[in-house]
């Protein structure tokens, strides 16, 4: 673990008009709260630390992202994105000023507010492995190499190792922290151990995938598992592992890649991999590959969790519905833990459009433990009932329980009390444009756009968002169908256009799939 050089201290502390709180991992100007999050609050924060004296990037490598291996690129974008948090202007900084050749340093030396809070330890930079699955990012740890460290005996370290497997494999957060203490322990002892590092890789992931924290943990990633790979190049679990960053990250056709090189690289071992690169192809609308995909994933030695799930998602998109309804009951009926299939029955129901049913299935689901697409999926209940105050407290819950999530605080903000205003409709949109269009490949990132565009009145861009998430690959006819969200478009006719496109791609899938011979019906059974 990392101590802050006592040069600036660890309590609260002023940088111009900045009000810095370690403790809160907060930054105010003006009483006003300043986006400061993840990785950019531990370099503003370990700058703070060290005054106004030039800090080298070898020292904010080892402070901020180690042990993860990263070069000086990523420190200069990191600082890059600190600034834009902070308005600062890298050619006239204010408060962050770089030093050519160096590294960087503050521009005015940090004050200690008079309240000064205890010093206190920074905060841990290493974190545990998750060796559990998503319904979107299904990779699964497998037997890693065990190894051992000169400063713990051989059996010390493989006894550590197999406790840590054991927590993260159990998919709960709690484990997974128990998991970090070990992994944690092992890095300390041994810091170039590679089964660590690719625990923590798959855990950094699984922050964001699973337990909803900051995004930076997927950059944390996928640096750890690119310095695997970039010393062993056929370590096919470190192509699974940054896939799997990828994929936390939004980046589909990235993580296509890493998860179909781990795949030729260790055919057996990764049949995780081969599930997560199918659900990306479903993602994308090739809805045949994934299910040629899935069904061998199926017949592999280990069966990925979830894969029953993720089957009936590619037969419910290409419209075999009694089919993948059968696995959603199924799961919903036999497995009230499975939070995914708490979720996927009743928003089966719901894509049918039998929506007294979902509410039914919805209260049931709510009584068990819970997935934030839960509150999403009331709110979208809600707004066909015509509740919109009912919506709003449910996009709210989404919200608060996936902070990071864009369509939640999306929705959330559009159905308040105090309903957005047209100054936040128009930067995130204009935002969520700019992201897109700058190599952003989520189909349903346009979906996002499609409602920002419609709550503001634009109902071209609108149309020209649910063209480009259709050509993008998405698929999913029935939601736009009988969601409230996109009834303002339903009666014009390029709507039903849009409608009709995805239903011809959907068709060519469909006929791909038959002709090959895949299974649909009873014959893709579940086990």
């Amino acid at each position: 673990m990392n101590e802050a050089p006592p040069a600036g201290g660890a309590g609260r502390h002023r940088l111009l008009d900045l009000e810095i709180d370690p403790a809160t991992r907060s930054v105010k100007r003006a009483g006003g709260e300043v986006d400061v999050g993840g990785l950019s609050f531990d370099l503003l924060a370990f700058l703070l630390g060290c005054g106004t004296r030039v800090v080298t990037f070898d020292e904010l490598i080892a402070a901020v992202w180690a042990p993860a291996v990263v070069n000086e690129e990523t420190v200069t974008q990191r600082v890059k994105l600190l600034r834009q948090a902070l308005g600062d202007d890298g050619r006239h900084p204010r408060y962050v000023r770089s030093v050519r050749g160096r590294g960087y340093q503050l521009c005015a030396p940090p004050q200690a507010l008079a309240d000064e809070a205890p010093p206190r330890r920074w905060r841990p930079l290493i974190a545990g492995a998750l060796a559990a699955l998503t319904a979107g990012a299904l990779v699964a740890a497998h037997a890693w190499r065990s190894a051992s460290s000169p400063a713990a005996p051989a059996h010390v370290q493989d006894e550590r190792l197999q406790r840590a497997r054991y927590y993260a494999g159990i998919g709960q957060d709690d484990n997974n922290e128990r998991a970090i203490a070990l992994y944690e322990e092992m890095l300390r002892d041994t810091p170039a151990d590679v089964d660590a590092r690719l625990g923590l890789a798959f855990a950094y992931g699984a922050r964001v995938c699973l337990y909803n924290r900051e995004p930076d943990w997927s950059e944390r990633a996928l640096a750890l598992a690119q310095g695997v790979s970039a010393a062993q190049p056929g370590n096919s679990l470190a192509h699974a592992a940054a896939g799997y960053a990828h994929d936390c990250r939004g980046e589909i056709d990235a993580a296509i890649g890493e998860y179909e090189r781990a795949v030729a690289l260790d055919p057996q071992a990764r049949v995780d991999s081969l599930a997560s690169a199918a659900n990306l192809y479903a993602a994308k609308g090739r809805l045949a590959d994934a299910l040629r995909a899935d069904l061998q994933a199926r017949g592999g030695a280990t069966q990925p969790r979830f894969l029953d799930l993720q089957i009936a998602r590619v037969l419910e998109l290409l419209g075999f519905t009694a089919a993948a309804e059968r696995r959603y009951e199924r799961v919903f009926r036999l497995y009230p833990d499975n939070v995914f299939g708490n979720v996927d029955y009743p928003r089966c129901l719901f894509l049918q459009g039998r929506l007294a049913e979902a509410a039914a299935a919805l209260e049931q689901a709510q009584q068990r433990p819970r997935h934030p697409d839960l509150a999403l999926l009331e709110g979208e209940l809600a707004l066909l009932r015509g509740e919109r105050a009912a919506a709003g407290e449910a996009f709210a819950r989404a919200a608060a329980l996936r902070p990071h999530a864009g369509r939640a605080a999306l929705l959330a903000g559009l159905h308040s009390p105090t309903p957005a205003d047209a100054a936040w409709i128009a930067v995130r949109a204009d935002e969520l444009r700019a992201s897109l269009e700058g190599g952003g490949d989520w189909p349903d990132g346009w979906l996002d756009l499609a409602v920002l565009e419609l709550a503001r009145g634009a109902r071209e861009q609108a149309f020209d968002a649910l063209q480009r998430a259709a050509d993008a690959g998405y698929r999913d006819r029935a939601y736009l169908q009988t969601s409230a969200l996109f009834r303002p478009l339903a009666a014009d006719p390029r709507f039903a256009a849009t409608l009709d496109a995805i239903g011809r791609a959907v068709a060519r899938e469909r006929d791909a799939v038959l002709a090959d011979g895949l299974p649909t019906e009873a014959d893709a059974g579940t086990r």
